[in-house]
C-alpha cells in the first residue's frame, strides 16, 4: 500500500491519499481542506478515488469531504457512532462555530472490526471513541492511521462535546499499544511530529 501525507487546511490536518499499487484504486483519509492540493496529488498519480474516510467527525477533518466527492464520486466512510452523534442538533450547532464545513450523510457506515478493502489492500476498522464516540483508527500493517486518537507524543483533546479521556485512554491501552511494536503511527495532525511508532509512543509518550 502506498501512503502519501498532506498537510491541509487552517487547522494544519494530516491527510491521507493511501493506494493499491497494482491497481490504482485510492482512498482519501480526513480531507480537512485545501481540496485542490488533494486532488491534484491524486491526479498526479493516476489514482481512481473509491472512498472519502473519516477518522471521526470533527469538520477540520471532514470539511473537504463534500467538495472532493462532488469531484469524484467517491463513498463517504464513517463510524456508526459519529454518524449518529454528529448528527444531533446540539453537535450541529457546537461545531458550527468553527465556521467549518460539515461532512455531507455518510455512504458507508462501519463498526470495529469491520474491513474497507482498496483494490488489493485491506484497512482493518479499530473503533477508539474517546476524542469522539465513533472515533476510529485504521489498520494495514504495517501503518496505522490514528486520527486524533494518538498523535507523536500526545493524545486527541478530550474537552469537547463527546469527549472523555477515561474512554480514549483505555482505546489506546486495548486497540493501538496491543499492536506490533514496529506499527507506523500516521497522526491526524503533527503536533508532535509527522510520524512515530507504537513502540515509541509506548515508551516516551507522557500521557501514558
Amino acid at each position: 500500500m502506498k501512503t502519501q501525507q498532506l498537510t491541509v487546511g487552517m487547522m494544519g490536518v494530516c491527510c491521507y491519499i493511501i493506494s493499491c499499487e497494482k491497481t490504482g484504486k485510492a482512498a482519501i483519509i480526513d480531507p480537512g481542506g485545501d481540496e485542490d492540493k488533494i486532488l491534484a496529488a491524486c491526479k498526479k498519480d493516476n489514482l481512481e478515488v473509491e472512498y472519502i474516510i473519516a477518522t471521526h467527525g470533527h469538520p477540520d477533518h471532514v470539511c473537504g469531504n463534500g467538495p472532493i466527492q462532488q469531484e469524484t464520486g467517491a463513498k463517504i466512510i464513517m463510524h456508526k457512532a459519529d454518524a449518529e452523534y454528529f448528527a444531533q442538533p446540539e453537535a450541529k450547532s457546537f461545531f458550527s462555530q468553527l465556521g467549518l464545513a460539515e461532512s455531507p450523510e455518510p455512504d458507508i457506515l462501519v463498526e470495529d472490526g469491520d474491513t474497507i478493502i482498496i483494490g488489493n489492500e485491506t484497512l482493518q476498522v479499530l473503533h477508539t471513541p474517546g476524542h469522539t464516540p465513533g472515533g476510529m483508527c485504521l489498520y494495514n500493517a504495517p501503518d496505522c492511521f490514528t486520527g486524533d486518537t494518538l498523535f507523536a507524543g500526545g493524545v486527541g483533546r478530550t474537552d469537547f462535546p463527546g469527549g472523555s479521556m477515561p474512554e480514549l485512554s483505555r482505546s489506546i491501552r486495548e486497540k493501538l499499544l496491543t499492536l506490533p511494536p514496529e506499527t507506523i503511527v500516521w497522526p491526524g495532525h503533527g503536533y508532535g511530529g509527522l510520524q512515530s511508532t507504537i513502540e515509541v509512543e509506548s515508551r516516551s509518550n507522557p500521557y501514558f
